[in-house]
């Protein structure tokens, strides 16, 4: 597929339609405090997986509603003394997978905390959380499940799982609280820029080819999932688009971009249908923070830049933590 979105020049200014909820501060603080009157409580397993270089973690923390969520801490083996931190998040339909696919941040010697999803984790890397809640009426996927109020819905779990994960990885004797950063693609991309507005101290975030930003745009603009989910729920719920998109509202990553502060490297893919790039660019735009930049990969979908935005999330958090 070639380039089918705005022009480059274009992208740079462009801005999202996407209107921010009078209450959108007040919803996320409710939200947070709620979640945080459960005991965080988070444990830490030692796992033995016959790696040599690493030691591994199977950590279970109180997420959303204080439902148990797992992860991994994935440390350099033998380190003694607080190391920086990267907390990752993972794409649509990925749960934590196996300790041995995270090697590269550890590596790196730097502590890996890998949040699982809840209720994914079946579609192309295996997950271990449940997600408790039910909803209403959904099309088949995540994106409409409890779309009809946003205090139901599915990403509003997630969103507070990934907060309290920054807080439950912290929390390790082995980790350095205060170099902390956050990383994501896809859809972990979109969660990493939406903790970026909800965490106020993170060190940087990197967010490649973000999902979930400027959704006014992308429910019209691509035909793939998962995005189409939200278009075929609307084709069956007739006349529920203006309640629908009140509801996207407090989940778009436009508007936690404009609560962020922290160093920021975004990266975009200009033949990406999945995410359409002038969605990042939305975000990335809105983005209130100083330090930011972003990697664009002219003739790549929504692979994006793959082991190369790795080189280069390498080289640039060498700077920042």
């Amino acid at each position: 597929m070639a380039q089918f979105d705005l022009p480059v020049d274009e992208l740079r200014t462009y801005r999202s339609t996407s209107a921010q909820p009078e209450d959108f501060d007040a919803f996320w603080a409710k939200t947070l405090k709620e979640a945080r009157a459960h005991d965080l409580a988070p444990t830490f397993e030692p796992v033995d997986t016959g790696l040599a270089t690493v030691e591994v973690q199977d950590v279970t923390f109180a997420g959303f509603g204080g439902h148990p969520v797992r992860g991994w801490l994935v440390l350099p083996a033998g380190v003694t003394e607080p190391v920086p931190l990267v907390v990752e998040f993972i794409g649509y339909g990925g749960g934590r997978g196996l300790p041995h696919t995270h090697l590269l941040w550890a590596s790196t010697g730097r502590a890996h905390f890998v949040m699982d999803t809840r209720g994914q984790g079946s579609g192309w890397s295996p997950g271990d959380t449940p997600d408790p809640a039910g909803s209403g009426p959904a099309y088949p996927g995540f994106m409409t499940r409890g779309v009809e109020a946003p205090e139901n819905y599915y990403y509003r779990r997630l969103y507070t799982d990934a907060v309290r994960a920054v807080e439950a990885a912290r929390a390790h004797p082995l980790t350095d609280a205060s170099r902390t950063a956050a990383i994501g693609t896809s859809q972990g991309g979109g969660i990493t820029v939406a903790v970026g507005g909800l965490v106020p101290d993170l060190a940087a975030i990197a967010p490649d080819v973000p999902f979930l930003c400027d959704f006014p745009r992308a429910t019209t603009l691509t035909d793939r999932d998962p995005y189409r989910e939200i278009g075929n729920y609307l084709k069956t719920h007739r006349g529920r688009t203006e309640e629908v998109m009140r509801t996207l509202a407090y989940f778009d990553g436009v508007h936690f971009a404009a609560r962020g502060r922290a160093p920021a490297l975004f990266s975009a893919a200009l033949e990406d249908q999945t995410c359409p790039p002038s969605t990042v660019f939305a975000a990335f735009n809105a983005y209130a923070g100083e330090d930011k930049s972003i990697e664009v990969y002219d003739f790549n979908d929504h692979e994006g830049g793959g082991p190369y935005q790795e080189a280069a999330k390498v080289r640039w958090l060498r700077e920042r933590l």
